[in-house]
């Protein structure tokens, strides 16, 4: 068995849509990014690429490439849990948590860890996604950012 552990931020800015585990967010911030900003889903891609010792994201979908322009974050996490299959593993469990003041994340669990799961190609409840302020300290409690905790076991 192994463990994975990732990490994601991303600066607030108007004119972007908030995407968050691939659920569609209204809100007047989104996340920004080269891809959707979908800061939950690259947490998670890291996790899982780092149990498997298959590098970070940033390596597999390189922020200067324009063909990840815009992507969809869960097509990504497809992409990388591929790769962890075909180098022998399988998903055991995700946990997860987003780190922002607004909008409200928890209405949002179900359908998140639905797309997910469905990405990571586990059941969903193998899938975990949790939520919490930062109290209104520092970049995320004051509404500039948004960020995502991950870890996952893989055998």
């Amino acid at each position: 068995m192994r463990v994975g552990i990732g990490f994601d931020i991303h600066k607030l800015v108007e004119g972007r849509p908030f995407v968050m585990g691939g659920v569609h967010i209204p809100f007047a911030k989104g996340p920004e990014g080269h891809s959707d900003g979908d800061a939950l889903c690259h947490a998670i891609a890291d996790a899982l690429l780092g149990a498997a010792c298959l590098g970070d994201i940033g390596l597999w979908f390189p922020p200067e490439d324009p063909e990840y322009e815009g992507s969809n974050s869960l097509k990504l996490l497809e992409v990388v849990a591929d790769a962890v299959r075909k180098n022998g593993f399988t998903v055991n469990n995700v946990d997860s948590i987003v780190l922002c003041e607004q909008p409200k994340i928890s209405p949002h669990y179900k359908e998140m860890r639905r797309l997910l799961a469905e990405a990571i190609g586990v059941d969903d409840s193998c899938v975990s996604v949790k939520a919490t302020t930062y109290e209104k300290m520092g970049e995320i409690g004051r509404g500039e950012a948004v960020a995502a905790k991950a870890i996952c076991l893989i055998q």
